[in-house]
């Protein structure tokens, strides 16, 4: 809990807002390299369908996901409004398509509430709490989890 006199000076988090699924998502700013125009990628064979290829970023060969997929809401419709979110999350760095990119967001560490439980493992991991902004719930995407939803990494 705060201390009645830490209000002020409680620390501010930054995030990027989007839009994926037709839902409000974010990233911590920190985590975010670049936001590209979306142009296609190479394809891999036996990919999972959320792994829509890989794109060459400046000599660096990253894998490109369509979140929107990845969280199971379907795939991202073809609009000339989608970007690729370049983010680093333990020291890899991947391409996240995404529908738009919305706004910056400031907000107090209490206002960042936790996932309510859903009773799926994914869905909690997935998502590292919610910002309420209006009428809205934005969703605080955890990229670590992206990375490890199908259990990959090196054998």
């Amino acid at each position: 809990m705060l201390d009645a006199d830490e209000g002020p000076t409680e620390t501010q988090f930054e995030f990027i807002t989007f839009s994926a699924g037709n839902q409000s998502f974010c990233l911590e700013i920190m985590q975010i390299r670049e936001i590209r125009r979306w142009t296609p990628v190479t394809k891999l064979p036996h990919t999972p369908d959320d792994v829509l290829g890989v794109m060459n970023l400046r000599g660096a060969v990253i894998p490109i996901f369509d979140l929107s997929a990845r969280f199971g809401l379907g795939e991202t419709p073809d609009n000339e409004r989608n970007v690729v979110i370049v983010a680093a999350a333990g020291g890899t760095t991947i391409g996240l398509l995404v529908e738009s990119v919305s706004e910056i967001l400031s907000v107090a560490k209490s206002s960042i509430q936790e996932t309510p439980d859903m009773k799926s493992d994914a869905a909690r991991q997935a998502i590292l709490g919610v910002i309420s902004v209006g009428e809205t719930m934005v969703r605080v995407v955890n990229l670590d989890a992206v990375l490890d939803q199908d259990g990959g990494g090196a054998a």
